[in-house]
């Protein structure tokens, strides 16, 4: 197949969607990100893309904790808000019942169905944002979210954002089985 060169900045794959939390000015905030993944096992570390300007920003690196949240897609609008609306202007906690863990200055959302508290263990300057890394520390479940002791994405419902597009999208079948389905190539 033929291929034609395109913009070096296209970013076209899926990126899943979560609210960050922090304690910010003395309240929760959310910020909604798509730049975020697990980075390291052991110790479990996830990497969270935050711009340098952002508020939810100031308040992980006063207290040296964040809480990530995943969404359902029942939470579109709410997760929405918080991606356009900054909580130096807005109050974005009242959107949302909010619970803490172990870490009091990580605030977490009742409402999603999955979500974990990180201590900060590196921040990694990049030149328009900065790329948090957060240890986890603890993690919490919907128990209707389980499957035989294991999350269950299904019934989770996160959701993904795509660009270009600009599009929110919500999981859809799964198609194989990972370090399985292709095991047949080598025969």
């Amino acid at each position: 197949m033929s291929k034609i060169e395109i913009s070096p900045e296209i970013a076209p794959f899926p990126k899943p969607i979560a609210l960050v939390g922090s304690m910010v000015g003395g309240r929760p905030n959310f910020i909604t990100v798509a730049w975020f993944n697990r980075l390291n096992r052991s110790p479990n570390i996830w990497g969270v893309a935050i711009s340098k300007k952002k508020y939810t920003l100031e308040g992980i690196k006063q207290h040296g904790s964040f809480s990530v949240n995943l969404p359902s897609a029942d939470l579109v609008e709410k997760t929405d808000y918080c991606g356009l609306y900054s909580g130096r202007n807005v109050d974005k906690s009242v959107l949302f019942n909010i619970f803490y863990g172990k870490l009091e200055n990580a605030p977490m959302i009742r409402e999603c169905p999955f979500c974990v508290e990180c201590s900060v263990y590196d921040f990694i300057k990049l030149p328009a944002s900065i790329l948090v890394l957060g240890e986890v520390q603890h993690a919490y479940a919907e128990e209707r979210c389980m499957t035989d002791d294991d999350l269950d994405p299904k019934k989770i419902n996160p959701f993904v954002f795509t660009k270009p597009g600009d599009k929110y999208w919500a999981l859809g079948e799964a198609i194989g089985d990972a370090w399985s389905v292709g095991k047949h190539l080598a025969e």
